[in-house]
């Protein structure tokens, strides 16, 4: 796997479930920042900067977002499996997000300059680690 560079994103971002058929907040459609809602059978999945976070009774705040510098080619393998897996033998958990252009993880604040030791001891560029 080649190396990744990866930017931290400033600020803490929350991951929350809304009811399969709960109307998407519009706030979340002008917030500044990176915000991802999933619809399936079951739920709506937000990730969101916590400032505009909607409420919601299963909710899990204080999370950092790691992107990968893209955009990425569909043709690359193994992106999220190289980095999940450094990640994981550095015991941080991670929520990961794909879009069209590239790969997202939001990993733990508390956890964020463990995972981000890991992934340079792995040989990755990371940048923005001051937010």
């Amino acid at each position: 796997m080649k190396r990744l560079s990866l930017d931290v994103r400033p600020g803490e971002y929350t991951v929350l479930r809304l009811a399969a058929d709960a109307t998407v907040p519009e706030n979340l459609l002008r917030a500044n920042g990176f915000v991802s809602v999933t619809r399936t059978p079951d739920e709506l999945s937000v990730v969101c900067p916590a400032a505009v976070a909607p409420a919601a009774e299963l909710s899990k705040p204080g999370w950092r977002l790691l992107t990968v510098r893209g955009p990425l080619e569909f043709t690359l393998t193994g992106i999220m499996a190289a980095l999940s897996g450094e990640l994981a033998a550095a015991g941080v958990s991670l929520f990961a997000v794909s879009t069209y252009d590239t790969d997202h993880m939001l990993v733990p604040a508390t956890d964020l300059a463990r995972a981000v030791a890991a992934l340079v001891e792995a040989g990755h560029e990371v940048h923005g680690v001051d937010n």
